[in-house]
């Protein structure tokens, strides 16, 4: 196989796809600085190349490049930080984010932009107060970002999950209706610009699973349906099954309420199934109050 210099790769597919250096690079790096890139004058860091090639719908997981000690501590504390976030380990979270904040470069803008996002993640925020952090750390990285016109700009997977996560604080704060609107953007965003990517085969079934969770709360039980057979179908393509029972609990619900308890009952019981198999007790114990509340019945019994 023919090897080409990373550089020359990323402003192949640059060109491809009709970006300027400025578009590509805004809030990673200086034009100058992509353009060393480009040349082969300059190796870029891990975190800049991932967000480089993220940005252009390319894999980033097949390309290795030396890594200095801090570069090695910062991504171990950022895998620490993300499993406290998982586990609920909110004071153990909160140490490392500060350990991280001590060895990051003051002009790092993608490892300031996680620490904000973990913040958010495992702090006790208001909705302003969220909604005012996670603009701060999407603004780090894309600076003219806004909620009205997502599909105008680049995304790194980093900077989907925090669309993602200010979709969820407006969920979260009983605003259903921007909600959906967000949920929808992001979706066709990652519909035209991550569908094919190994790596990002878990953002479409997260983000259809939010986007129909919310169209279900509003009554769009058919719309809720599409959306998450969609993302269904997504965790089968590419692998990624987290989210799947969420989407099948979704469906069942939605076809109680389209007048279906018979499909209903049979997505139920995927989903219980999942549910159980990997132990998730908080959302087993939500299906079975669903399913007593809606079908008047013990499915699982």
């Amino acid at each position: 196989m023919r090897e080409i210099p990373i550089g020359a790769y990323i402003r192949q597919n640059r060109e491809a796809q009709g970006l300027t250096q400025q578009q590509l690079c805004e809030g990673i790096c200086e034009p100058a600085t992509i353009s060393r890139i480009e040349n082969g004058q300059q190796t870029p860091c891990r975190s800049r190349l991932s967000a480089l090639l993220q940005r252009l719908g390319l894999p980033d997981d097949r390309y290795f490049a030396l890594l200095s000690p801090n570069e090695i501590e910062i991504s171990s504390l950022q895998a620490e930080i993300v499993s406290c976030g998982v586990h609920g380990r909110r004071e153990r979270g909160l140490e490392l984010i500060a350990r991280l904040e001590s060895i990051m470069e003051a002009d790092d803008h993608i490892t300031r932009q996680f620490v904000l996002r973990s913040r958010v993640l495992l702090g006790d925020y208001g909705f302003e107060e969220q909604l005012d952090i996670l603009l701060e750390a999407i603004r780090l990285t894309v600076p003219r970002f806004d909620l009205d016109k997502i599909d105008s700009f680049l995304y790194s997977f980093d900077e989907i999950k925090i669309i993602n996560q200010i979709g969820n604080a407006y969920s979260e704060a009983g605003q259903c209706k921007k909600a959906i609107d967000i949920y929808g953007q992001l979706l066709k965003y990652v519909q035209k610009h991550n569908q094919n990517m190994n790596r990002s085969g878990g953002l479409l079934p997260l983000v259809a699973h939010n986007y129909a969770r919310e169209l279900d709360i509003a009554g769009f039980y058919g719309d809720a349906v599409d959306i998450a057979e969609l993302g269904r179908q997504s965790c089968i393509d590419s692998g990624h099954y987290q989210a799947m029972p969420g989407l099948l609990h979704i469906m069942a619900e939605s076809y109680h309420f389209l007048g279906d308890d018979e499909k209903s009952r049979d997505l139920y019981r995927q989903a219980y199934g999942i549910y159980k198999a990997v132990g998730n007790e908080r959302d087993l114990r939500l299906l079975e109050k669903d399913v007593r509340e809606q079908l008047e019945s013990d499915l699982f019994s």
